[in-house]
């Protein structure tokens, strides 16, 4: 332990780090070196083609307009195959799978096509020499790196080797070798220089082209390629030297071309160009290899401590997670979400329910409920600001730029033409859906706490692996929620987090105490929150079933009963907006909910809120003479998740039998349905995944039909229309046949019209809903029949012109075997020797390589002995092979088109029929159009409502300097001017700069009264005073006539209180209905409460607060007077007071009242 502190302090002194910072990645692309190694392979391809055969090329084009519509066929359906790999970051593994897979089955293509031979250029001896040097250099990396990995085991080689290679970036590093030098070949070939030829000539030809005439200007030496490329072959890359040169290698090299003028003496000793290149970049790949893994390298190369951490900056970024791709064929997520899913809701709903669990769990002990599900330490502030949001934890992205909103200490938005500074809220209310695509330890961690982490750090003391004992757990100077002076959070679960029963939310929620900087008092799914002004806020959960349990109602009923005011105002958040959901599916939901908001409630919920749509859409009722159980219905899912439409529900207006307005919608009815327009141009690019699934089903639905052998009326038709009504004429035969003969194809056919019937939303009619799902699987069916007689179509006329099944299944490998000793010459007998130590492997496994890759060989092969001898003749294997070949033809062809028509479908069904929303946007994937509600309860006891959003989501994110100097102050995040740990590449994109508020109004604290309530419901305020530890909290049992203090005041001119009796009157509430003064009995029915002064002397201090809150909620003008004595205030008398008032100022304020207006107006 005590040797470690010398050793920090010596690097410390020297200014030196460890060796972490060379092991660090130069390029976040783990395989970019292969990327620039290609690109350079290309240019020099180019640079060569241009000197030698574009003139040949423009000279010799073919003439032929069947060979160019081949062209432009092949290399159209591998333009659609591999654009959505252009310009955009995918898994890397299946970036480089696709971007070797198109290259290796679209050279075999080409390599059989006629223009390349019309060229002069023969692809046969490249192609053959990229294989043998490919699969050399794979066994020769193999062996070295088995030797390697033995070393470092045995202890020879350094500790910080052990990192074993992955195997794909073997194989790549080898096909950059192999391409490298047959692209030398092609053009320098695998020529001996002759020892006749000087050497000084031989390096100063480059220099010649300067020394001609002057005629020569510098343009002209440019396009004497040939000459340029001659030096390059001869000069930059000559062979090493001869064979004499180098005894010990003699018998393991391979010889090269003798090339002289004139005659030659015999046959070549230099070594092969083209092998001397192979093993430089062999040797090359050791070395990296070796140093990049060598202790000693590393330390004697250290890095400045300043050099390191600007290294560090400029390498650190958030670790986000894409948006899901809920097309992908290939996500373990997505299946482990369908089987959750599938369980709970055959296994668990109607049989367990968490939330069950919950209410026998808080029966254990008394008062435990209570404690557990209500909050009431935001009721005795001022005022407060909270926001509320839903559905986030799919992209990183977008779910950061939300967080980092709502973490800034205030955000500036221009607000009637001004600009306004809204400040943080001191509660976040989030409203289900925390992460996609099911509730799990990965996505909850990765989706969820993750960027909320990023946005707002948790307290030093927070430890993300322990579970919450004793919530609140706050930090160690605060003791309880009333004493937290940051922000705290309550959510509740959606119908994602209820996919697993709601375990991991219980988990992660209700055993964790921190979300980010947001502090988590709450203990069940669901509570009840008392606010400032008479608010409350009551966070329902609706799991599976779309409705509260019967536990859950029997809370929030008997706290609506004995604990929210007559003339309070409630704010319902679920997780479902089952009013929208109800109109779009013509069905009714959430029972339970409606019977609370209409007769418990009645009229006092002034607001319900939901998620689950990610958009934003508020509706408003309008003016009626019927009761208004809910005045204002908001939907905001949009803290992250894909964007959802909202022109599907512009038609939604009543509820509860009352009329409403669409007052706001974001993005508007316009743009969203201009949005689903991506579905026809960008379904793939967002959904490459998809592309197992839809080549797999189209090859099903054309699998029977393979092979087409009668073409010849469609090949020998005379015009283009008679060729293209053959076309088709053989495209309904094909499918005539698959009804009759097939039983592959029509029962992959009979599956997908039932996939395509239930897909179809159950709103729509069964009728419909056939007719919909038979057009939708016609379309594919006729697609997939169509892109088979392509295929069949272009082998057949390769096969006609004696391009493809000359001679067999080997054709590629017998014709290099019989020209390899010629341009490769091996007078040592090397390949005999390696073919004997292999036991044969040598050169059959380049025979069935070379064959695996002439995949268009093999299928034109067997497609023949089929049309021959039928499929009878060939066997179980030989079937295998032919249709794995065709398969990986067709299924480049057809992964484009099965998106094509699959987004035209989505398209149509959303913007048509008004169906698939949520199948038809999540397609999209769309991380844009994210926003927040943010709500201020005012001092006079209105809400004002802002909706913040942000139209476009950075995608690119760098360590905010003023967090990263901020941070090593450690102070509390609640407390920091710039909590936010990463912000937008460029300070133009980030939200805190483009955030804007796209809906704003005002829900006021006075509202219509239910008309038919007489009494008053006794209120039990609990109060928590921070300046009396004796007596931290009271409770009061106050009914509408209890003894209390009230001077009136009768004059509203009056600015001065005095002693002048004439000038009050004095109310003592009784039991009685009347009002005893001390100058004339006076009644106050139908006065402005705005007119009357109201001086309150409170019996205590508790009563005489409460009072005065009551008093000014309906705007009277109120002063309270209360004095400290003995730790408890207003125990002076009435006439103590009237004297310490003289000469006083009265205030003025204006807030909301309750039921002891109501007793006074009576009297």
């Amino acid at each position: 332990m005590g040797s470690k502190k010398p050793s920090v302090g010596l690097l410390d002194n020297f200014k030196m780090d460890r060796v972490r910072t060379i092991l660090t990645p130069a390029y976040p692309y783990p395989h970019e070196h292969s990327r620039h190694a290609i690109i350079a392979v290309v240019v020099g391809c180019l640079f060569f083609i241009s000197s030698d055969n574009m003139h040949t090329l423009i000279q010799k084009l073919d003439n032929n307009i069947k060979w160019w519509s081949m062209y432009a066929c092949l290399l159209g359906f591998f333009y659609f195959f591999t654009s959505p790999f252009v310009g955009k970051t995918i898994k890397p593994s299946y970036s480089n799978f696709s971007r070797w897979y198109v290259a290796w089955i679209l050279v075999a293509a080409l390599y059989h096509l006629p223009s390349f031979q019309s060229m002069g250029v023969d692809m046969r001896m490249n192609l053959s020499l990229f294989l043998t040097i490919y699969i050399s250099s794979i066994l020769f990396l193999l062996v070295f790196h088995i030797i390697f990995i033995g070393m470092w085991y045995i202890g020879l080689v350094a500790r910080v080797a052990g990192k074993r290679p992955e195997i794909l970036a073997i194989f790549q590093n080898c096909a950059v070798i192999s391409v490298a030098c047959c692209v030398f070949y092609s053009h320098c070939g695998n020529r001996a220089i002759s020892r006749e030829r000087p050497f000084e000539r031989r390096n100063s030809g480059w220099f010649s082209s300067w020394k001609k005439e002057e005629r020569n200007t510098l343009l002209a030496n440019f396009l004497r390629m040939n000459e340029l490329k001659d030096q390059v072959c001869s000069s930059w890359f000559a062979p090493v030297g001869s064979a004499s040169d180098y005894p010990l290698l003699s018998k393991w090299v391979i010889y090269g071309e003798l090339a002289c003028s004139g005659s030659c003496p015999g046959t070549s000793d230099e070594i092969s160009p083209i092998y001397s290149l192979w093993a430089t970049f062999i040797g090359l790949y050791i070395a990296n290899y070796v140093v990049e893994r060598s202790t000693g390298w590393a330390l004697t190369h250290p890095l400045p401590v300043e050099e390191y951490e600007k290294l560090k900056k400029q390498q650190m970024k958030p670790d986000f997670l894409e948006m899901v791709p809920w097309y992908s064929g290939t996500s373990a997520d997505l299946f482990k979400t369908v089987f959750d899913l599938l369980v709970s809701v055959t296994v668990f709903v109607g049989r367990f329910d968490m939330r069950m669990m919950q209410a026998a769990m808080s029966t254990v002990h008394d008062g435990a409920q209570k404690d557990d599900l209500l909050f009431d330490h935001f009721s005795d502030k001022e005022d407060l600001w909270f926001d509320f949001m839903a559905d986030t934890g799919d992209g990183g992205n977008s779910s950061y730029s939300v967080a980092r909103l709502l973490a800034q200490p205030s955000i500036r938005v221009n607000f009637s033409n001004s600009m306004r500074a809204l400040p943080r809220g001191d509660l976040l209310l989030i409203g289900g859906d925390l992460a996609y695509p099911n509730p799990s330890a990965f996505t909850y961690e990765k989706r969820f706490f993750r960027p909320f982490e990023y946005a707002f750090q948790p307290p030093p003391s927070f430890q993300p692996e322990h579970v919450a004992v004793n919530k609140p757990e706050v930090p160690c100077a605060d003791s309880g929620p009333c004493q937290y002076d940051g922000p705290q959070c309550f959510m509740i679960p959606g119908n994602h987090d209820w996919f697993d029963g709601l375990q991991t939310f219980m988990r992660h929620i209700c055993h964790k105490s921190w979300l980010g900087g947001w502090l988590m008092p709450q203990k069940k799914s669901y509570f009840a929150l008392q606010l400032p002004k008479g608010w409350w806020v009551f966070g329902l959960d609706q799991a599976l079933h779309c409705d509260i349990d019967v536990y859950q109602f029997k809370f929030f009923a008997e706290l609506t009963k004995d604990k929210v005011g007559e003339n309070d105002s409630v704010i319902i958040i679920t997780h479902e907006p089952n009013w929208l959901l109800d109109w779009y599916w013509n069905d009714v939901s959430g029972k339970n909910v409606s019977h609370l908001i209409r007769d418990y409630l009645k009229g006092r919920c002034k607001l319900q809120m939901a998620g689950d749509l990610h958009h934003y859409l508020r509706h408003s009722s309008v003016s009626s003479d019927k009761p208004v159980y809910v005045q204002h219905l908001l939907v905001n899912g949009c803290g992250g998740a894909f964007l959802h439409p909202t022109h599907v529900f512009s038609n939604f207006k009543r509820l509860y039998g009352t009329s409403y307005e669409s007052k706001a919608a974001y993005p508007s009815f316009e743009d969203s349905s201009r949005i689903a327009l991506g579905n026809i141009l960008k379904f793939r690019k967002k959904n490459w995944q998809f592309d197992f699934i839809g080549g797999f089903i189209y090859f099903i639905l054309a699998f029977s039909m393979f092979p087409q052998c009668r073409l010849d009326h469609i090949l020998q038709g005379g015009s283009f229309s008679d060729q293209l009504k053959s076309f088709f004429s053989t495209v309904w035969d094909a499918f005539i046949y698959m009804l009759e003969h097939s039983y592959v194809s029509s029962a992959g056919t009979l599956l997908l019209l039932m996939a395509a019937f239930c897909f179809v939303p159950s709103k729509v009619s069964r009728k419909k809903r056939a007719i919909i799902g038979m057009v939708h699987v016609s379309s594919h069916m006729a697609a997939a029949l169509i892109l088979m007689l392509l295929l069949e179509l272009g082998v057949e006329t390769c096969i006609r012109h004696q391009l493809l099944a000359t001679s067999g299944y080997h054709t590629l490998y017998e014709w290099y075997r019989s020209v390899e000793s010629e341009h490769f010459p091996d007078p040592t007998g090397l390949r005999a020797r390696i073919e004997q130590w292999t036991f044969g492997l040598y050169p059959a496994c380049i025979k069935y390589l070379m064959s695996a890759f002439d995949v268009p060989e093999v299928m034109a092969v067997t497609r023949s002995n089929i049309c021959k001898n039928g499929m009878e003749s060939l066997s179980r294997g030989g079937a295998i092979i032919y249709y794995a070949s065709v398969f990986l033809y067709f299924w480049v062809f057809s992964t484009p088109v099965v998106s094509l028509v699959f987004g035209s479908y989505l398209y149509i069904c959303i913007n048509w029929f008004h169906i698939h929303f949520d199948e038809a946007f999540s397609s999209l994937r769309i991380a844009n159009y994210k926003s927040f509600t943010r709500f201020h309860i005012t001092r006079d006891g209105d809400i004002e409502v802002f909706t913040l959003a942000v139209d476009k989501v950075p995608k690119e994110w760098r360590l905010d300097p003023e967090w990263d100097k901020e941070v090593k102050q450690q102070q509390p995040s609640y407390l920091m001017k710039f909590p936010s740990k990463w912000s937008a590449g460029t300070a133009q994109q980030d939200p805190v700069a483009t955030v804007r508020i796209v809906d704003h109004f005002v829900i006021e604290r006075t509202g219509p009264r239910n008309p038919t309530s007489e009494a008053t419901q006794l209120q039990c305020f609990k109060r928590c005073y921070p300046s009396h530890p004796p007596i931290p909290q009271i409770h009061v049992n106050l009914g509408p006539f209890n003894p209390s203090s009230v001077l009136i005041l009768k004059s509203p001119e009056s600015t001065k209180l005095s002693t002048s009796r004439q000038r009050f009157c004095y109310v003592r509430a009784s039991t009685t209905s009347t009002v005893e003064a001390e100058t004339a009995p006076s009644t106050f029915r139908n006065k402005n409460p705005r007119h009357i002064n109201v001086l309150v002397v409170g019996s205590t201090g508790y009563i005489g607060k409460f009072m005065v809150n009551e008093l000014v909620n309906r705007d009277f003008n109120v002063i309270a007077v209360a004095r400290e004595r003995n730790g408890i205030r207003g125990r002076n008398s009435r006439e103590e007071t009237l004297e310490q008032l003289k000469g006083l100022m009265y205030s003025s304020l204006t807030l909301p009242i309750c039921a002891f207006w109501r007793a006074v107006s009576r009297a």
